[in-house]
């Protein structure tokens, strides 16, 4: 099965190399704290979504954001271990690696 291009107007595509943005909201996230401030690779980007962060809140029209599955080695992440491990994050939540 061929991977999904980039979205129109996303900001990253498969291959790019991206940062978890390292913030500790005050508010409903789906950004792991484990993978704050961690690089990664995109996999695949997903089609756009509302903002969970948004729609917890309440607010009346979350903002719509593509979604990247987002690899991580595991010694990136918890300093052992030899898999990887993929999250699925909205844009708002990456920057470009060395942002």
């Amino acid at each position: 099965m061929p991977e999904p291009a980039a979205r129109p107007g996303g900001r990253f595509a498969p291959g790019d190399r991206v940062r978890v943005a390292a913030v500790d909201p005050d508010h409903h996230t789906r950004m792991p704290r484990y993978a704050r401030g961690r690089a990664g690779t995109v996999e695949r980007v997903l089609p756009a979504c509302p903002l969970p962060d948004d729609r917890a809140r309440g607010v009346p029209q979350p903002r719509v954001e593509p979604v990247y599955t987002v690899r991580f080695a595991a010694g990136d992440l918890w300093g052992a271990g030899t898999h990887t491990v993929t999250v699925d994050l909205w844009e708002s939540y990456l920057e470009s690696e060395g942002s």
